[in-house]
């Protein structure tokens, strides 16, 4: 998966290019996607920085294992981002949760 499949698989799930953060808290990782979106005029990247941005995302999770995971979830979900509310996405790491947990991202 890379940055341009993960924008395609929001379009194609909610009509929007909704901007995707990754958190870590209590633990776990979340992939967090928000309600600000690429298609507001208000947003704060340019189409090329939101591309770049999501193919770092895309990157961690190849790195997980974990894009079934967010593809699943994407298409299956009835949540849909709105204004201060993101659809949260937990990520299973397994075994490997604790390689994870001291790195930022």
């Amino acid at each position: 998966m890379t940055g341009q499949d993960l924008r395609q698989l929001l379009l194609n799930k909610w009509g929007r290019s909704y901007d995707i953060q990754l958190r870590r808290t209590q633990g776990k990782i979340f992939v967090l996607i928000m309600w600000k979106s690429l298609e507001q005029v208000s947003f704060p990247l340019s189409e090329a920085e939101y591309l770049e941005h999501l193919n770092r995302v895309a990157d961690y999770l190849h790195a997980w294992g974990a894009v079934a995971q967010v593809q699943n979830y994407i298409q299956k979900t009835r949540d849909r981002p709105r204004l201060g509310k993101a659809v949260s996405i937990p990520i299973e790491l397994g075994e490997r949760a604790s390689e994870w947990m001291l790195e930022d991202f």
